[in-house]
């Protein structure tokens, strides 16, 4: 049904963004903010003292609300009508995959200096205390 077809007490139970969906639909074409507002205005016989005052909170609730984008020339219209092209540049991609193997290569250089091999530790660091219940073994006995 035409929304200027609909009895201003159905029409008033809409938000004006909902409002903004239908009029974007039914009109096939983007629009402004001050010319979508107005559509609104007129189909509930608002003031143009109303319209002064809530065209603000109008235009915060299109920039807040997801279904709408902001195109080039200033208009509004439902994101569903545009859809998402995704372009990477190939620098990007380059940048990218050599972030990734620069991170790789830190990972590794910090697991290998996170080993403690006997060189690091001094006679110093063994208290005799603490090695008394400790056994020494060769290589050899390992493999066994």
């Amino acid at each position: 049904m035409k929304l200027a077809k609909m009895p201003k007490e159905q029409l008033e139970l809409y938000s004006y963004i909902d409002l903004s969906k239908m009029i974007l639909l039914e009109e096939k074409k983007p629009l402004n903010t001050p010319t979508m507002f107005k559509k609104i205005c007129d189909l509930l016989n608002l003031s143009e003292n109303a319209y002064a005052e809530k065209i603000g909170d109008y235009y915060t609730s299109l920039t807040t609300d997801k279904d709408f984008v902001l195109i080039d020339d200033g208009k509004w219209d439902l994101r569903d009508h545009h859809p998402v092209k995704v372009v990477l540049d190939e620098e990007e991609i380059e940048e990218e995959s050599l972030e990734d193997e620069i991170e790789e290569e830190e990972v590794i250089e910090e697991e290998e200096t996170n080993e403690i091999t006997e060189d690091d530790l001094d006679d110093d660091d063994i208290d005799e205390e603490d090695t008394g219940d400790l056994t020494i073994i060769d290589e050899e006995e390992l493999e066994d």
